[in-house]
């Protein structure tokens, strides 16, 4: 599976920008929700963006762990959207974000059960069918948990992948969020997730509490979160990777620059990677 590389974020403060700039972006994430109408200036840019890079959606919405049905009339939008804009690939979060037709407007963690496994994996299964693609999720920051789960968060992602047969899109400064909050080693986090279903990472900045974290996204990507990345590209290699930034948004060629960090870091990666295999074995090739 091809990787499409380094992308960004789309937003509105960059959209002039993008396209009088031609920056060094591979590919753009766009979210969902922003483009979920008949017309108006949204989508005029989207088309625009469509014509020069290839897009991927990314959605807040879908509330794939909750008990309340899906949302139909929400997937049939996001089905218009994604028939108009031909997405590489369709993601959103494991979490719940309410009940009853109230919107708590956050991305809630899930209770880790065998009960809640199946419950999600089936409406997983649902929203692919009617989609007719396979979704990725994502895993979110927390800083709660819950004394009836079960499993850890990591057991439950990669159990969650095989059961429900969907992607993963692995948010590293999440992972590394979670990990600080909850005390566990992020390393057994990617250690335990599958590689052929990590089709995208994510890489963000936070807020620094003393004693907790907070995903933010408000900041330049923190010098552990860039450790962590080293580590996912030494096990997941040449995976799509993105910087999101949602707030204290700062000029384009900012991000841009942080985004070539992103891709001389996993080049050299990759390239001590190599050396290690021909090392190991003189006749092994490397791509």
């Amino acid at each position: 599976m091809r990787s499409l590389g380094f992308g960004l974020g789309l937003r509105t403060e960059h959209y002039e920008s993008v396209l009088a700039e031609r920056p060094h972006v591979d590919w753009l994430e766009v979210l969902t929700e922003n483009y979920l109408i008949a017309g108006g200036k949204p989508l005029y840019y989207l088309e625009r963006m469509r014509e020069r890079y290839p897009l991927v959606m990314h959605g807040v919405s879908l509330s794939i762990g909750s008990v309340s049905p899906l949302d139909r009339d929400y997937l049939r939008q996001v089905q218009r959207l994604a028939a108009r804009v031909q997405p590489e690939w369709i993601s959103d979060h494991l979490c719940w974000t309410g009940v009853d037709g109230v919107n708590l407007h956050d991305l809630m963690p899930l209770p880790y059960t065998a009960e809640a496994l199946r419950h999600v994996a089936r409406r997983i299964h649902d929203v692919q069918d009617f989609l007719g693609r396979r979704i990725l999720l994502e895993n979110v920051s927390s800083y709660v948990s819950y004394a009836a789960s079960e499993l850890t968060e990591w057991e439950f992602l990669a159990a969650l992948a095989a059961e429900a047969d969907c992607d993963l899109l692995l948010d590293v400064n999440n992972i590394y969020v979670s990990s600080f909050n909850h005390g566990f080693d992020p390393q057994h986090f990617l250690a335990a997730m599958p590689i052929e279903r990590v089709r995208q990472l994510h890489l963000a900045g936070h807020s620094h509490h003393g004693n907790y974290i907070v995903d933010t996204h408000d900041a330049p990507v923190a010098e552990p979160v860039w450790e962590l990345y080293r580590a996912a590209v030494r096990r997941f290699g040449s995976v799509a990777t993105m910087i999101e930034r949602d707030a204290n948004i700062p000029p384009l060629a900012e991000l841009v620059g942080e985004l070539d960090t992103a891709r001389a870091l996993a080049a050299t990666v990759l390239a001590e990677s190599c050396a290690e295999s021909r090392d190991a074995s003189p006749r092994a090739a490397c791509g």
